[in-house]
């Protein structure tokens, strides 16, 4: 009979070696970052124009709920400020649309979501992938959190 323990030492949780490289590679995480400030613009610039729709204005919020949980994680955490009042310039897009029932953006709203967005480039730009992940996983969470409480407050009406 063997003499040799069987007990593993404590070590790293098991992750292949290609999905811990893909995780920390800047190669793997240019094409998506570079996707999701596509998308962020791009809906910027749809609202801009008045040609904004309601999918536009989710993704665009979604990005900012994931820069605000970068924030939160400590990636670009002093600019916690500017990612608010892009959230109220958000909600001000939504109730104009609900007003007049077109997507349109006033002058100081824009600039709030411009500056907003360059905070979000600069946020992709210092996350790793796996911070990117946890929190787009936080903002998900979130989001499914909200729906509950809202579906639960429904149901007691």
């Amino acid at each position: 009979m063997s003499s040799k323990s069987r007990v593993r030492k404590p070590g790293r949780a098991a992750m292949s070696p290609l999905l811990r490289s893909l995780t920390l590679s800047r190669t793997a995480h240019a094409p998506v970052t570079q996707t999701m400030l596509l998308q962020a613009y791009g809906a910027l610039d749809a609202f801009r124009r008045g040609r904004g729709a309601r999918v536009l204005h989710t993704t665009l919020s979604r990005h900012l709920l994931m820069s605000e949980e970068l924030a939160h994680a400590g990636v670009g955490a002093d600019s916690r400020v500017d990612i608010a009042s892009a959230h109220a310039a958000m909600l001000r897009l939504d109730a104009r649309e609900r007003e007049t029932a077109r997507w349109s953006l006033e002058d100081d709203d824009y600039a709030c979501l411009c500056a907003a967005l360059a905070i979000f480039d600069q946020q992709l730009s210092a996350a790793s992938l796996s911070e990117l992940a946890s929190a787009e996983a936080k903002m998900i969470e979130g989001l499914m959190r909200s729906a509950q409480l809202r579906a639960l407050a429904e149901a007691a009406v």
